[in-house]
């Protein structure tokens, strides 16, 4: 069975329920995404990783397995989500020291939040896209820019979506006084937002 590669399209976290969150992949050479929800320390942990203006202050978990995976000199290949069993997803971290590969069982937040520090390839199965895939218009995909999933996804996802924070009365040092205190605090939700709102203004 061959591979599709994923690519992750976005992150949005719910208005109605407190610590959900959906990670949308998107197929490389094709139309469709994969949502999976997951919880509020791999959402963050993936948008961390994906963003190069913030640096927590502490290593996070999947920072330390980075560092760690270096330090012994494993290097991750590629993550595989190979099975889709009641609406949750299972995936696998190939990995591979001194020439030597190994799978190991992960979750597939873990997974991709540590495929995403190693610049590893993501991929799925055609059955599982097949079962899970959202088929997507061009002119209704979802964007990080307008912050918004489809209207074609399930009504699940529907009410997932970024909420919006009025910063418009504060000043650009002020901004960036709010980010350094909001890093430094670990409050990486937040520091997200106003480094949005500070790119609005550049």
């Amino acid at each position: 069975m061959s591979f599709i590669q994923l690519t992750i399209k976005g992150i949005s976290y719910s208005q109605t329920q407190t610590g959900a969150y959906a990670l949308v992949l998107s197929e490389m050479d094709g139309t469709r995404t994969l949502p999976i929800i997951i919880g509020a320390f791999e959402a963050q942990s993936i948008a961390i990783a994906l963003e190069t203006e913030i640096r927590p202050p502490r290593p996070l978990t999947h920072d330390l397995f980075k560092t760690f995976s270096d330090t012994f000199q494993i290097s991750i290949k590629e993550v595989i989500i190979h099975k889709l069993v009641d609406g949750v997803f299972f995936s696998s971290l190939v990995c591979e020291r001194k020439g030597k590969e190994e799978v190991i069982d992960t979750r597939t937040s873990d997974a991709i939040a540590i495929a995403v520090r190693f610049n590893a390839p993501i991929y799925t199965y055609e059955n599982i896209l097949d079962k899970a895939g959202i088929y997507l218009k061009i002119e209704e995909e979802m964007s990080l820019e307008n912050e918004q999933l489809p209207e074609e996804l399930p009504l699940e996802f529907k009410e997932i979506s970024k909420k919006e924070n009025n910063f418009s009365g504060i000043s650009l040092k002020e901004l960036h006084e709010k980010l350094n205190n909001a890093v430094t605090n670990e409050n990486y939700e937040l520091a997200a937002k106003i480094r949005d709102e500070i790119s609005k203004r550049s």
